[in-house]
């Protein structure tokens, strides 16, 4: 395994990379340059500088990227997902350092301290033209409740302010109990008092603050940015900084940076600091010792902890879970091998005690082994979801929980041209993984190995038939499943062989009288 690093990174990190994998540090190289030698590299760590574009993962063979830092908008994370490249960010080791960031700039704005520092360097002593405003009493609206916003919250609350925040994905009651006011966007950018921007920057949050949702805002508000540049449409606020109604703001980002041309810079209201979130000392070691970690986890095929195109699994779960995720896998994987036809859906049911956790990672795995086996492209747990749909497969998921103590079972029903299909498992004591029906034979077979699956009438003398067949060509028996619908009607008949059946034995069983079809199958 070899990584690349193409950007700086504090040394700590790649000290970490350097204890398992051949690592090479190579910065401040182009797109051209980055493609000519991308393809020699499982990994690819970066912070904000490369940016990680279609031309450069097309030309990879990577595994996983990873970004020491939050914002991924330097990487095509479709582009990323789509060959089944894992993308991994460090979104907590710079959250002091941010949220500490938005409250100096709070501050500084709140108070005049950059302009009256100005003012005194330049021998004036001027306070009549400085005087600011008060933090206690006043409400704060913060957009966005991640991890950042959350702390920024946090330290208003302390600071003696309101706190009013917007967030979509945040369960109001969680928020609420600690003193957080949770509303919709409109009322937190009509009643706020200063308003502070923790959210990505995605196609729904580009120009979210706009001339209209200006309009709406307190006559001289003041306004935060320490998210990403982008949130806030820059001619607009332009404007409203010049007409007064928005009395100041602070800017750590901005939508082209550098900023060296915008008028914004120019203003005497604007404060403007160089992208200076996450630039302390202990956000850069913090960052680089994190994605280091996940991209070591990648690589050896562990679960990882900060994915940003993957489902998240908490750690308290994964070992709840994971038996299933793999029994999922190999249901997909014998269904496409024992049968074909156009998918239109895929459904996975779930009952017992799996319904206590999030399902989500065992139905992707599933989805993965069914498209491995039809596909050309990889799939993988990262883009199965992606290429399921992108292949007009609906995609349903459900859970039956009756009863949240019986043993766990998943039921994986797909939908094809040629009709319904479906293979049950479950997952017994000692995580021991069993398929325990294939539509509507029942049977119990160890998804292990290899094994032969043979459709045919129920009659005395067939099983030694082809037992006799497999034994003449010297292939081993291990185990034996027979599951029927009616006595002397259609039967399935499962045989554990230590060896592969080549394609001519598999012929001659075929042709045994009664058999109506023989597939041999790769767990």
């Amino acid at each position: 395994m070899r990584i690349l690093v193409s950007d700086d990174l504090a040394h700590e990190g790649i000290d970490i990379l350097k204890q398992e994998f051949d690592v090479d540090v190579k910065t401040s190289l182009s797109e051209e340059q980055l493609m000519e030698i991308i393809q020699d590299y499982d990994a690819l760590v970066v912070r904000s500088a490369t940016k990680v574009t279609k031309n450069i993962i097309d030309k990879s063979n990577l595994k996983v990227i990873g970004r020491a830092g939050v914002g991924v908008d330097n990487i095509d994370v479709d582009s990323a997902t789509r060959k089944g490249i894992l993308v991994v960010n460090a979104p907590e080791g710079n959250t002091i350092a941010a949220s500490e960031h938005t409250v100096a700039l709070l501050m500084a704005a709140a108070r005049n301290i950059p302009a009256a520092v100005a003012s005194l360097k330049s021998k004036k002593w001027d306070r009549k033209s400085f005087v600011g405003v008060e933090l206690r009493g006043k409400t704060l609206g913060v957009v966005g409740l991640g991890r950042i916003g959350k702390d920024v919250a946090y330290k208003a609350i302390g600071l003696g302010m309101n706190v009013l925040a917007y967030d979509p994905y945040v369960i109001k009651d969680h928020v609420e109990n600690i003193h957080i006011k949770v509303a919709d966007l409109e009322t937190v950018i009509k009643e706020a008092d200063f308003i502070t921007f923790h959210v990505p920057l995605t196609k729904t949050t580009y120009h979210m603050i706009d001339k209209e949702r200006i309009s709406m805002m307190k006559d001289k508000v003041i306004i935060i940015n320490c998210a990403r540049g982008g949130i806030i449409d820059e001619t607009a606020l332009y404007d409203a900084l010049v007409s007064g109604k928005v009395a100041a703001c602070a800017l750590d980002v901005f939508e082209h940076e550098p900023p060296l041309e915008s008028p914004l810079i120019d203003l005497p209201n604007v404060i403007a600091t160089p992208h200076l979130g996450a630039s302390t000392a202990e956000a850069q070691v913090n960052v680089a010792v994190d994605v280091a970690k996940d991209i070591i986890r990648a690589l050896k095929g562990e679960m990882v902890k900060n994915p940003v195109n993957m489902i998240t699994v908490r750690p308290e779960e994964y070992n709840e879970i994971k038996p299933f995720i793999e029994l999922a896998e190999k249901m997909g994987s014998l269904y496409t091998q024992l049968k074909n036809g156009r998918i239109s859906e895929v459904e996975m049911i779930y009952t017992g005690k799996i319904t206590r956790f999030d399902v989500k990672p065992i139905t992707t795995a599933g989805i993965k082994g069914i498209l491995t086996n039809i596909l050309e492209i990889p799939a993988n747990l990262v883009n199965a979801y992606f290429l399921a749909k992108e292949r007009g497969i609906k995609i349903i998921e459900k859970k039956i929980s009756k009863d949240q103590d019986a043993p766990g079972n998943v039921i994986l029903k797909i939908t094809t041209d040629k009709g319904v299909g479906s293979v049950s498992g479950t997952v017994f004591e000692k995580n021991e993984q069993r398929i325990i029906a294939v539509d509507d034979y029942k049977i119990d077979l160890i998804p292990k190995g290899y094994a032969l699956m043979s459709f045919h009438r129920d009659r005395p003398g067939i099983v030694g038939e082809v037992g006799n067949l497999l034994g003449r060509n010297d292939i081993n028996i291990a185990y034996m499943q027979l599951g029927r619908k009616s006595f002397r009607g259609e039967a399935l008949m499962v045989l554990g062989t230590d060896e592969e059946i080549p394609e001519n034995v598999l012929d001659e069983i075929k042709k045994i009288k009664d058999v109506s079809d023989a597939v041999f199958i790769k767990f």
